[in-house]
């Protein structure tokens, strides 16, 4: 009889298209994958893929056989959700996606009291900043920055991820608080990728070019470039609430600060939540929420 393994396995491969990113949402090796599908097919007698050299692709049999085994797969799941969720205490598998920065900085303190509170609570973490698909990779919560949460999605907001402007008091001692957005022409920046920063006064929106003395796609080597008195910088909340509250950073221009994105927790409105999703949730509104935040 196939298992219910083998099933989720050929599921993946279909629909990555290829045994490397099938095992990787899987948490697994890419030999184990294209063993356990070839056992599959020799079980069943039948082909189920067509093989090239770019990409697998289900045949008629296979597209069958992946309907068939979508359905089943759902069903179990289900079926171990109602049971987890009749359970008092909360147990099973937490599949997670968080931007790799935030999960480090922000909310791994978090989630370890939280399995310290239901030691039967398993959790995968993906830190990543790629945009995961959530129901074909298997996420039961998904956690973003952003200023729009997707349609589609219940999003709670955890915390607040407004860009903050900020050095060293060395940087203001030698070289002044910048008065207004456009003071920073004279100013050494610390930036992403934007050739300019957005602020807000009198109901506008400014647009301040901006020349970096440094550029950087990692928000944590801008954050260390402002500890150590290279510039000003801009970044989400959560990369330097610490250093605004210990003094290592002070904060400018926070009259002009724009209220945009926050940390939402996402999950898809038809997607039966379960129990352990929301009360992870409920944790982290309230953490974030408390003294801890």
């Amino acid at each position: 009889m196939t298992s219910l393994e083998e099933m989720r396995f050929f599921v993946e491969v279909v629909k990555h298209g290829n045994f490397t990113s099938a095992a990787r949402a899987l948490g697994i090796s890419k030999q184990l994958v294209s063993r356990r599908i070839i056992a599959l097919e020799a079980h069943l007698g039948v082909r189920l893929l067509l093989r090239t050299t770019r990409k697998l692709s289900p045949t008629e049999t296979g597209k069958l056989f992946f309907q068939r085994a979508q359905h089943i797969l759902q069903a179990m799941h289900d079926v171990e959700l109602e049971i987890s969720n009749r359970s008092d205490e909360l147990r099973g598998l937490l599949k997670i996606s968080a931007p790799l920065s935030y999960a480090r900085l922000r909310l791994a303190p978090a989630l370890m009291a939280f399995m310290q509170q239901h030691p039967l609570v398993e959790v995968w973490l993906e830190a990543d900043n790629r945009h995961v698909d959530m129901i074909g990779e298997g996420y039961d919560m998904v956690i973003r920055v952003t200023n729009q949460p997707e349609e589609g999605m219940v999003a709670r907001k955890l915390e607040d991820a407004a860009v903050r402007y900020c050095c060293s008091p060395d940087y203001i001692a030698r070289y002044g608080t910048p008065a207004s957005p456009q003071a920073l022409a004279t100013h050494a920046c610390l930036t992403h990728r934007a050739s300019e920063w957005l602020f807000s006064g009198n109901d506008q929106i400014h647009r301040i070019p901006v020349h970096p003395r440094l550029k950087s796609n990692h928000g944590e080597v801008l954050r260390d470039a402002a500890l150590a008195g290279l510039g000003i910088t801009g970044l989400p909340a959560f990369y330097v609430l610490d250093d605004l509250q210990s003094g290592r950073l002070v904060e400018v221009l926070a009259e002009y600060r724009m209220q945009q994105a926050g940390i939402y927790a996402m999950y898809p409105y038809h997607k039966q939540v379960s129990s352990n999703t929301l009360a992870l949730i409920e944790h982290l509104r309230q953490w974030f929420g408390s003294d801890h935040a």
